[in-house]
């Protein structure tokens, strides 16, 4: 009988099976401690209903938004118009520390990818319509600033079908092509030129070479030329933290329309 055990993501309730949780949420890029064994209690339950002083009002106050340390929990604390909330500090989307994101209007915004979610109930919006991040109670005594560790409003987080970029299929396997298929031949032009008013190019000329060499060889060939799509560059969130840096890009995710789309299908699928 396998000995391997199921973790569950406290982010975004993903079920992994193993000896242990793993490196990473590959639903939502969680870390291992936020994994927790689902035949054992949670860490943080014998705290549940338990008041944290979290800091002083007045120094609190001095910012919209800050993360805060309740227990083993941590949690996005938000100031806006006198008056203190706090919710989960994990995004839905890629668990992104909320609480070192920005507010714009009543919307707390993720630093990651800009997920936003209502600072005070947490319900979502945009790309995070359908999902909410958990709430908790705030109160302030004597000045200084308490947070409760039970939830006041749960963490939902609508199903989505994953992304068509992650259904890969090798040869030979259900839907992928015949073991015996003829080779699959790409060739990226990267030649940065007006596409209007071609010039000539001795490297697309070599590429151009390849891929008919490949077509005689009985391979399926396609060309693609970067300069002819409409892409957004790079928008860096890797310099932020590893896991913010998404497969597939968070801009395909939240730009079906992006040029480098038939780029990365070209190479996955």
């Amino acid at each position: 009988m396998s000995s391997s055990r199921r973790w569950l993501c406290t982010v975004c309730g993903y079920v992994h099976e193993g000896d242990g949780p793993p490196e990473c949420c590959p639903a939502c890029g969680a870390l291992p401690d936020q994994f927790t064994a689902q035949d054992e209690p949670a860490a943080c339950t014998a705290a549940a209903e338990t008041w944290h002083d979290v800091g002083a009002a007045a120094e609190l106050a001095q910012r919209e938004v800050q993360p805060v340390s309740a227990g083993c929990a941590t949690l996005a604390l938000v100031h806006r118009n006198g008056v203190f909330t706090a919710l989960s500090g994990s995004c839905n989307h890629a668990g992104g520390p909320l609480g070192d994101g920005h507010l714009d209007g009543s919307y707390l915004v993720c630093p990651w990818h800009n997920w936003r979610f209502d600072c005070q109930c947490g319900t979502g919006e945009g790309p995070a319509a359908g999902d909410s991040i958990a709430t908790h109670a705030v109160k302030v005594d004597n000045g200084r600033v308490l947070v409760n560790t039970a939830e006041l409003t749960p963490r939902t987080r609508v199903p989505r079908e994953p992304h068509p970029l992650t259904r890969t299929a090798g040869r030979g396997e259900p839907g992928g092509p015949a073991a015996d298929a003829p080779l699959r031949v790409v060739g990226i032009s990267t030649t940065n030129m007006d596409v209007r008013n071609p010039r000539y190019s001795t490297s697309d000329k070599l590429l151009n070479a390849a891929l008919t060499r490949a077509a005689a060889q009985g391979a399926t060939t396609r060309l693609i030329r970067l300069a002819e799509l409409d892409f957004r560059a790079c928008e860096g969130y890797y310099s932020k933290s590893s896991r913010a840096c998404t497969w597939p890009c968070s801009i395909t995710q939240m730009d079906p329309a992006d040029g480098m789309t038939p780029v990365y299908e070209a190479f996955v699928q």
